[in-house]
């Protein structure tokens, strides 16, 4: 029996063997093939290691590219559906990259089957990109984290076939795997240094935030051009008008758990055929959305919900006997009940949520529900609710979650956990409160929903955004202005005004940015 897996083991890595120099020999016949070509000019091939569906930004950057009339190549891994804007669009291709077969990662061990994986990785994007594009493109953007492999993939076809290579910085891939590892350990310090080597050089580099752009000139001194694209959400982001709220939990009822069917009312907005309007008994929505990661301390919202519970059933056992002192036939509720929608998926979602089951039990103020949205709901869930929570804490200090500007997209006040970049995108007191621990967002929470749904502290956060909201934008700026703008006349703008202003200039030739 053990003579036989033995053979069968050897016949198995031959094969893969001669599979894989099979292909590396027709990729290599391709690429001298291809370097016979000019690259077409409008075209771009936008390369995501992860769930395409997943990735708003990088879809974004897809329509904005579509729109531009670039024939657009978005290459990842299918997963969540992509957004029916990006889809509708006849000059967007979707490229898939195929997944490992099976038998190939689960029959043999570890150390076997990982580099396996990561050759079979290799080879599926070099295949996209090189062989499954007609023309090499005239542009390649990579989203940078991850960065092995894929910096020293563009670098390497972007160099052989004349594209241009645009990265777009999200964050530092070294810093996100230190949070496992440590950042002394020598596997982040190859990381690191491999991030370095492939990524200094670009035809353009993009960049989350003002800080990320100064930290990796001044460190890396990165060659190309260099310009600050701050996340924005898309045009058809918006607060919801009470029908729309009505719609959406209609929909989303039969997902809900059988503890929400005491806890809500039937619907959160009251209609009547002329007006309908928001339920003045409904609960406070709050709404977090997270990856379920490390660099996400649920923890610290679980620890303030169960602080909120708390001061809850005491604020509003305090109001009860003064109303019924003072003989008033109305029970007041000067702390609302909350139900915190958490969105997302992630490795340490079943244990915190295992958490949730058993003290929410006991709570009667807070209902706490896990629920994965398709792409066109969750602005619609976002723009339904009262108050966002960001918890993210930022591996390397210097990116902003994309969370928050979605939130900000649809009229949403928030709370962010604090931490060095974050006032790029949060002026507290303004548009947010910020919080360092559970008990300052407990706190807040406190300060924000008494009085709920007439919260004066709450009010004036929605006042705020939704001016900026209404600024008018002077969009219209000199053509070279990407390399030093900062951001600091205008208060708040969509993805396509901010692309076209950063991006747009980088992207077509002198004599077409202003067509």
């Amino acid at each position: 029996m053990i003579a036989n897996e033995s053979y069968g083991f050897h016949d198995f890595f031959v094969f893969a063997e001669l599979s894989f120099f099979a292909l590396l020999v027709f990729l290599v016949v391709n690429i001298f093939q291809k370097v016979r070509q000019t690259p077409k000019l409008r075209s771009v091939a936008i390369l995501v290691l992860g769930d395409v569906g997943r990735s708003p930004r990088m879809m974004y950057h897809a329509e904005s590219f579509a729109k531009l009339e670039f024939d657009t190549y978005l290459i990842g891994y299918r997963g969540s559906k992509p957004i029916l804007s990006l889809t509708s669009l006849s000059n967007v291709r979707l490229s898939y990259l195929s997944e490992p077969p099976p038998p190939l990662v689960t029959r043999i061990p570890f150390v076997l089957a990982a580099p396996i994986k990561i050759l079979y990785q290799i080879a599926t994007i070099l295949y996209k990109l090189v062989f499954d594009i007609p023309r090499p493109p005239e542009f390649i953007m990579v989203q940078n984290p991850p960065s092995i492999p894929t910096l020293s993939l563009v670098w390497l076809v972007g160099g052989i076939m004349g594209s241009k290579v645009i990265i777009d910085w999200h964050n530092l891939g070294y810093s996100i795997l230190a949070l496992k590892l440590g950042r002394t350990h020598l596997l982040v310090n190859i990381a690191k240094r491999f991030e370095i080597i492939f990524g200094s050089s670009a035809y353009a580099h993009l960049f989350v935030t003002n800080a990320m752009r100064n930290h990796l000139e001044q460190e890396w001194g990165l060659i190309g051009h260099k310009a600050v694209l701050h996340d924005r959400p898309p045009s058809h982001f918006h607060k919801c008008v009470p029908l729309e709220v009505h719609e959406l939990f209609i929909r989303l009822g039969r997902s809900l758990s059988p503890s929400l069917v005491d806890f809500l009312p039937i619907s959160l907005a009251s209609s009547s055929p002329s007006s309908p309007s928001l339920r003045k008994d409904r609960p406070a929505l709050l709404v977090s959305s997270t990856s379920w990661t490390p660099d996400e301390d649920f923890g610290i919202l679980l620890e303030a919900l169960k602080l909120y519970e708390s001061r809850a059933r005491e604020v509003n056992l305090a109001d009860c006997e003064n109303s019924q002192s003072k003989h008033d036939s109305k029970e007041r509720q000067v702390l609302p009940r909350i139900w915190m929608v958490i969105t997302g998926k992630g490795p340490l979602k079943e244990r915190y949520m295992a958490e949730v089951e058993l003290l929410q039990k006991n709570w009667q103020y807070v209902r706490c529900t896990s629920l994965w949205l398709e792409a066109e709901d969750y602005p619609l869930l976002l723009g339904s609710a009262d108050l966002g929570i960001s918890l993210h804490s930022s591996s390397s200090a210097l990116d902003l979650p994309m969370k928050i500007v979605d939130m900000f997209g649809c009229g949403l006040p928030v709370c962010a956990l604090d931490f060095a970049c974050l006032p790029e995108l949060v002026k507290d007191r303004i548009n947010g409160l910020v919080f360092r621990n559970a008990s300052q967002l407990a706190e807040h929470l406190e300060t924000l929903l008494t009085s709920f749904p007439s919260s004066p502290a709450l009010d004036s956060l929605r006042t705020n955004l939704q001016r900026a909201l209404q600024v008018p934008l002077n969009v219209e700026r000199h053509v070279h202005s990407h390399e030093h703008q900062e951001d600091d006349d205008w208060e708040w703008n969509s993805w396509s005004e901010n692309w076209n202003r950063v991006v747009k200039p980088l992207v077509l030739r002198d004599s077409e940015r202003f067509g």
